[in-house]
C-alpha cells in the first residue's frame, strides 16, 4: 500500500536530516517514466533509493544498516553547520531582506509594506523566502534574537523589521542605512 512506502521514504528523510546530511530528494510519484527507468536503471526494484555522488548506496534497510555501524556519516556530505549556512545567506548580497515571498510576490502584509518601501529606494537588495525553508525560518530568529519576519540585513548586520526600516525612512535615514554609510 502507498501508506507504507511514503512511511519507508519519511523514515529515511528522518534519518538524514538527523545526521545533518546535505541532500535533495525528487518525487518519483511526479514522473512515471523516472519511476519506472530508475528501477531498470539501478537494477533496485523499491523506493526510496539514496544516491551519493551519482553512485547508489540503497534502499531504507541498507541506510539503517549504515547508520546503526556508524558508516552513515563517512558516506554522505554534510550539509553546512546552520550557524555558517545563516551567516552566508545573510552575507549573500550588501543588502538581504528576510520575508515571506519574493520581491515579485509578497505573501504577507508586512512583507508587501516593507517591499514597497525598499523598491523605493533604488538600492539594490536581494530576498531570501523563509517560508521555502524551515530550518532557516527558524534558525535565523534565535540567530539574530529577533523573532518576527520580514528581517533587513546591511552588510551582514540586522538592521530590523518593518516598524524599524519605517522610522528609518521617516528620519531620512533609510538610503545611509542600506548604503552602509552609518
Amino acid at each position: 500500500p502507498p501508506e507504507s512506502r511514503a512511511g519507508f521514504s519519511r523514515q529515511m528523510v528522518e534519518i538524514l536530516q538527523k545526521h545533518g546530511v546535505a541532500f535533495s530528494s525528487f518525487d518519483i510519484f511526479s514522473d512515471e517514466e523516472v519511476r519506472q527507468g530508475l528501477k531498470a536503471f539501478s537494477n533496485w526494484p523499491t523506493y526510496p533509493q539514496l544516491y551519493v555522488k551519482g553512485e547508489l548506496i540503497g534502499g531504507l534497510d541498507i541506510v539503517k544498516e549504515l547508520e546503526a555501524s556508524g558508516e552513515l556519516d563517512t558516506i554522505c556530505p554534510k550539509g553546512q553547520k546552520l550557524e555558517d549556512r545563516l551567516k552566508s545567506l545573510i552575507n549573500k548580497a550588501p543588502v538581504m531582506l528576510f520575508m515571506k515571498g519574493n520581491k515579485q510576490m509578497a505573501k504577507c502584509g508586512f512583507s508587501k509594506q516593507i517591499i514597497e518601501i525598499m523598491n523605493n529606494t533604488g538600492v539594490d537588495y536581494e530576498t531570501f523566502d523563509i517560508l521555502e525553508d524551515e530550518e532557516v525560518r527558524q534558525g535565523l530568529k534565535s540567530f539574530s534574537n529577533w523573532p518576527t519576519y520580514p528581517q533587513l540585513y546591511v552588510k551582514g548586520e540586522l538592521v530590523g523589521g518593518l516598524d524599524i526600516v519605517k522610522e528609518l525612512k521617516e528620519s531620512g535615514e533609510l538610503l545611509p542605512v542600506l548604503k552602509g554609510e552609518n
